[in-house]
């Protein structure tokens, strides 16, 4: 059975990074720094409004001749969120990742964010999966599978 993102974040964790809209790009950062992501979720209460990400920064910030400690988040995040579900496949998330080229998927059930998927944890949990089928055939032509 391929993994799913319900399975990724048991195994990660569904800790959460955020910040309100109203925040300055530089307190993003420094959560971002802080938490060690790539990514932060910008949340006005329970809503999630957007996303700001390392890339938004280069483009919004960087390149544009922003300052980071006046520019709210609110004013460069990205807005057009791609999100997926707790059954959604990590192989479909990889793959959208791919197609849109992004990092970080939301996750959302019933409408409420329960974690994010970065390409990272994609990567990680297909990896695991993949090794714990070779351990199974390893034990299968051994004679040692107890499936």
């Amino acid at each position: 059975m391929a993994p799913t993102v319900s399975a990724l974040l048991a195994h990660k964790g569904r800790s959460l990074v955020t910040i309100p809209p109203d925040a300055t790009v530089f307190e993003a950062i420094g959560r971002m720094v802080e938490s060690n992501v790539g990514s932060i979720l910008v949340m006005d209460d329970e809503d999630v409004r957007g996303i700001f990400t390392e890339r938004d920064y280069l483009r919004r910030i960087a390149l544009e001749g922003r300052t980071s400690r006046e520019t709210r988040v609110e004013e460069v995040m990205t807005r057009d969120l791609v999100t997926v579900t707790p059954d959604t496949a990590v192989s479909e998330c990889l793959a959208l990742m791919t197609e849109r080229k992004i990092r970080h998927l939301p996750v959302l059930h019933a409408g409420h964010l329960v974690g994010v998927v970065s390409i990272g944890d994609a990567v990680r949990q297909l990896a695991e999966a993949a090794e714990g089928e070779a351990e199974e055939l390893r034990r299968f032509v051994s004679g040692g599978y107890m499936g």
